[in-house]
């Protein structure tokens, strides 16, 4: 087989490939062993008449358009090896050359990736977040550790205070008229949660057990319902019960209750040892992303909308896979959420754009560096992934191999060790701004 591939134009490669007149033939057989079984000719059984009848009654054409559809796609992709071509989408297929006993010779138009131009991606100033676990960060820890084992009592005559859970019945009303899903009753309202509207749960504290109010507010812009979206509302709400969090003291009964330590103090050392581990994670985290974007801004390339567009549908693919995993879809989720497919991929569009230009510069940088998988890592990744469906590693191996996603996941790799590369290689300032 020969190939060659000619840029056409800024995206796009044109590809002459030649298939041998042997190889050709050889499918041509295939195409009549195909052909013979599905045809029922005169005088003959189903399966038994020779090629030159076949081709006879269905036509060179027909023989040659299988045989082709043999040759043509193998050939595609073993020219796209041999002209190291990265194509972006499907191809278009025109036929120059296609006679019995000579070669089969056919050009494929292909939309490829982008050729990036790279600046600096060595040596770029990146900023490290400070690691610094103060005590003021442990006794947060340790006031959510308290407010998570927090004991709700019920309080019999008092006033509603910010983190009390107050029981309600509530009646709202826009333009002096009751609205479609704006009343409840018995409906428990964390204050300060910020589940309502603005404004809202603020204007109860202070009202008493039994008491009614007027809440007045006006619905966000953006409210999901467009019939109430910017309009002023008031809500008659009446408090009917009132919940108080019941702090238990800090001390070491407290740490023995809510961990595996006797002390407050052993308690507080592995919140600090937690707290720092997180920090150095995150500090580690800004460290390698403030490289890549340092490294992507000092790049140049144009994002065809083809690949943006990929990368939106896998995007909503995985968001469809979590969905589903609680037990919804995605037609479900737009009705309740009033939105539809068209909005979500509008939102999704520069997230994708950016990833797919992170990409595009990590795998340049890799090419420029030679920055490759190892079959160690290979073999590591996938151990992995085999711990994690809980089968054997080959069979993973073998599943990924028919799937075609062995190339993915040495890619994956790749970038990873790029990004790395990027930040080992990065002038790393410590960010002492609070």
């Amino acid at each position: 087989m020969k190939a060659t591939a000619e840029r056409i134009e800024k995206n796009t490669v044109l590809l002459e490939i030649e298939v041998e007149a042997e190889k050709m033939d050889q499918a041509m057989d295939q195409a009549y062993r195909k052909i013979v079984k599905q045809v029922n000719i005169p005088g003959f059984r189903r399966g038994k008449a020779p090629r030159f009848m076949v081709e006879r009654y269905v036509g060179k054409e027909t023989l040659f358009g299988e045989a082709a559809e043999i040759v043509v796609p193998e050939a595609y992709t073993e020219a796209l090896k041999e002209t190291e071509t990265e194509p972006i989408a499907q191809p278009k297929i025109d036929i120059v050359q296609g006679e019995p006993g000579k070669p089969l010779i056919f050009k494929a138009t292909v939309e490829v990736k982008p050729e990036v131009t790279l600046g600096e991606y060595k040596g770029l100033e990146v900023k490290r977040p400070s690691t610094e676990v103060t005590e003021e960060d442990v006794n947060k820890e340790l006031e959510r550790l308290q407010n998570r084992h927090a004991r709700l009592i019920t309080v019999e005559d008092g006033e509603v205070q910010n983190g009390d859970t107050a029981i309600i019945d509530f009646t709202g009303y826009v333009d002096g008229e009751a609205f479609e899903g704006g009343t409840a009753e018995n409906y428990s309202l964390t204050i300060g949660s910020g589940t309502f509207i603005p404004g809202f749960e603020e204007q109860l504290v202070g009202v008493k057990v039994g008491e009614e109010k007027d809440v007045n507010v006006t619905f966000p812009e953006d409210y999901h319902a467009e019939n109430l979206a910017g309009k002023p509302a008031t809500f008659k709400v009446k408090v009917k019960e009132l919940k108080r969090k019941e702090l238990a003291p800090l001390d070491d009964e407290f740490a023995k209750d809510v961990s595996e330590f006797d002390t407050l103090e052993e308690l507080k050392n592995d919140i600090r040892n937690k707290l720092k581990q997180t920090a150095e994670e995150q500090a580690k985290a800004a460290v390698e992303n403030g490289a890549v974007d340092a490294a992507v801004a000092n790049a140049t390339v144009e994002i065809p909308e083809v690949m943006v567009e990929q990368k939106v549908d896998q995007m909503l693919n995985n968001v469809n896979q979590r969905l589903m995993q609680q037990g919804i879809n995605l037609d479900q989720y737009f009705q309740y959420t009033n939105t539809s497919v068209d909005e979500m991929r509008q939102r999704m569009k520069p997230d994708a754009e950016k990833t797919v230009r992170n990409e595009l510069v990590l795998d340049a940088i890799a090419k420029a560096e030679k920055i490759e998988a190892s079959e160690e890592e290979i073999n590591e990744e996938l151990k992995k992934i085999a711990e994690y469906v809980r089968q054997d590693v080959e069979i993973v191996r073998k599943t990924l191999e028919l799937q075609g996603e062995m190339g993915h996941i040495i890619q994956d790799i790749v970038r990873r060790k790029t990004v790395s590369f990027l930040a080992e290689n990065a002038k790393v300032i410590e960010d002492t701004t609070e």
